[in-house]
């Protein structure tokens, strides 16, 4: 993959509230989906983390899915 949903949409900014774009980078039980299968760049991929984060810890995502 060449591209990625962040280049190809111009997102600069991870924002930890945009949850339609951060539950495109969780699996269906709620974990971090990782780099390989994303296609991010190392950089993209911890502000992904860290946007997943702190939207859990706001409530705004879960922790778990059932």
């Amino acid at each position: 993959m060449s591209t990625n949903i962040l280049t190809q949409n111009d997102i600069q900014h991870v924002d930890y509230k945009d949850v339609d774009l951060l539950k495109q980078f969780i699996n269906p039980h709620g974990r971090v989906v990782g780099r390989k299968r994303t296609g991010l760049t190392s950089k993209q991929q911890r502000a992904v983390e860290a946007a997943v984060k702190r939207a859990r810890f706001l409530g705004l995502l879960p922790y778990v899915a059932r």
